[in-house]
């Protein structure tokens, strides 16, 4: 018999209250890795009232399982000054390869990464090992 893994359910409204009370270190911009960072890098970019982009790398299928060899960039990064301080955001890190996919197209710039659980600069969820269910995901 498959044992059953812990599923976190985690409101909005909790999110959003976690990422207000984190301390964030300073940012130019806020970078949110599609798809799944998107959202949460919109809540950080509304709430510390910054722009927000937006860079596509894809590594894993809607069922979380790897579907490439590597995380993969899937069209363009945005191009921000040198010294640009940059919020790079996700919402889970396990292997931390994705993050770093994305952290080396800012060389130039000054990269921080934040994730809602996993491994990061700065983790909102620290105290989440399992599975979440996410309130903006079906």
């Amino acid at each position: 018999m498959a044992s059953e893994i812990a599923t976190t359910a985690l409101p909005f409204a909790a999110v959003s209250a976690r990422l207000v009370r984190l301390e964030m270190p300073p940012c130019d911009v806020v970078v949110g890795i599609a798809t799944g960072g998107t959202v949460p890098a919109a809540l950080l970019a509304h709430q510390l009232d910054r722009p927000l982009a937006l860079v596509t790398i894809n590594f894993r299928a809607a069922d979380n399982s790897p579907q490439r060899p590597r995380p993969e960039l899937l069209g363009q990064a945005p191009r921000l000054p040198a010294g640009t301080r940059v919020l790079l955001v996700d919402e889970a890190s396990v292997t931390g390869a994705t993050l770093a996919t994305a952290a080396a197209l800012f060389t130039e710039q000054q990269v921080t990464t934040l994730v809602l659980k996993g491994q990061a600069d700065v983790v909102a969820f620290p105290e989440i090992d399992g599975c979440v269910a996410w309130p903006w995901k079906p």
